[in-house]
């Protein structure tokens, strides 16, 4: 009779942390059972996911999982991705469709929560979080414009950002980054207090 192909799998729970000692633990596991089934040919292992292809090379085996390290982000927590060598396979970006000149004291987007220090430009993005960008990123976060990084001002709305242009030159038409080759996905996620796979999954989906 004939045997299916067995391979045994396992996942790390903290290979973003590569000194973390459950990762020590987890793979003494994983090569306790290897040696157990020495005598069974045929098998194979698999344990390394992005992070432990960049930290934990005793834990390759036979074949790897990299997952986040595809679209160049950073699998792990004190590395970036330019860092590690990893380039951006995603942009997401949308047009400048609006720059008004705002007056000092005039407040930009839901809540009021942020108000003009001085007379200034203010750029208007055509997407929002109806489009996947994160609803929670806070003022500062960057976009960028012709190559020049802008923070964002306000709150995110569904369908659109605004950016502070002082002393960036834009105009309405222009293509704006919101994460790419000149802003990271890490660094958004950062300004939006979560992890780049959210944003890369939700990128282009509607709000659910």
């Amino acid at each position: 009779q004939q045997v299916a192909r067995v391979d045994v799998m396992s996942h790390f729970a903290n290979a973003d942390q590569p000194g973390h000692p459950l990762n020590a633990t987890q793979l003494e596991h994983l090569n306790s059972m290897r040696e157990h089934l020495a005598a069974h040919a045929g098998i194979g292992y698999s344990l390394a996911n992005s992070a432990a292809v960049v930290s934990l090379p005793d834990s390759h085996l036979d074949w790897v999982r990299p997952g986040i390290m595809l679209y160049g982000g950073s699998p792990v927590l004190d590395r970036t991705a330019a860092e590690i060598g990893l380039r951006p396979a995603m942009r997401f970006s949308a047009r400048l469709i609006s720059v008004r000149a705002c007056r000092a004291g005039d407040a930009i987007g839901y809540g009021s929560t942020w108000k003009c220090p001085e007379d200034m430009p203010v750029g208007v993005v055509g997407a929002g979080y109806a489009d996947g960008y994160p609803r929670h990123a806070c003022a500062g976060t960057p976009v960028a414009i012709n190559g020049q990084r802008a923070p964002l001002i306000g709150r995110v709305s569904m369908d659109s950002v605004c950016v502070d242009l002082r002393g960036i030159d834009a105009s309405t038409g222009d293509m704006a980054e919101l994460w790419g080759t000149d802003v990271s996905v890490d660094e958004v996620a950062a300004c939006a207090d979560t992890i780049a796979y959210e944003l890369l999954c939700k990128a282009g989906l509607p709000a659910s």
